[in-house]
């Protein structure tokens, strides 16, 4: 059972819950006050209509800042809606083709991958077997090696040909840059 009297870890320490001796206090003009009680300091951001906010309990005294607390969240959370925003995730685009695909057909597909592949994304390369023409993995084997080839330049291969079923699949992934 949890003690009553002590505030559960995940609420911030902020006003009444700060508690230690003595603490080193910072205005909202980021000025520093000098070393005070926590009393003292609280008194004194109540009268600016603030709250009093620990931002280092590691520093000796710990450190606190006069703030305003509801709004520093919010910044806080908009940055990190920001952050979310901006983050690319990999999806995986496919390439299907035939291993008797004509040339211009297969320069589309060339194409394509280069465009998925340099905006991030992984691209599965699938190459569709129809009845007999299974026997004729190896044709299939060869064009994806091309295509592996032909793509050097923006993609490194991830999964090499393999056959799965009816199908014969390549994974490749975006070339990582050096800079």
């Amino acid at each position: 059972m949890r003690d009553k009297r002590r505030p559960p870890r995940d609420l911030p320490q902020i006003n009444e819950r700060i508690r230690f001796p003595e603490i080193r206090v910072i205005d909202s003009d980021s000025g520093p006050l000098g070393i005070m009680t926590p009393q003292e300091a609280l008194k004194m951001a109540q009268e600016q209509e603030l709250d009093l906010v620990l931002v280092s309990d590691k520093a000796t005294p710990p450190v606190c800042r006069i703030m305003n607390y509801g709004k520093y969240k919010f910044e806080q959370e908009k940055k990190a809606r920001e952050a979310r925003k901006k983050q690319h995730t990999a999806d995986v685009k496919e390439v299907k083709m035939r291993y008797k695909i004509e040339e211009h057909d297969y320069l589309v597909r060339i194409r394509n991958a280069t465009r998925f592949l340099k905006a991030g994304d992984k691209v599965k390369a699938t190459i569709n077997f129809r009845g007999r023409e299974i026997q004729h993995s190896h044709l299939a084997k060869d064009l994806l090696t091309r295509m592996a080839k032909d793509l050097e330049e923006v993609a490194e291969v991830q999964q090499f040909p393999k056959q799965e079923g009816r199908n014969m699949i390549m994974l490749l992934s975006p070339k990582k840059i050096n800079s």
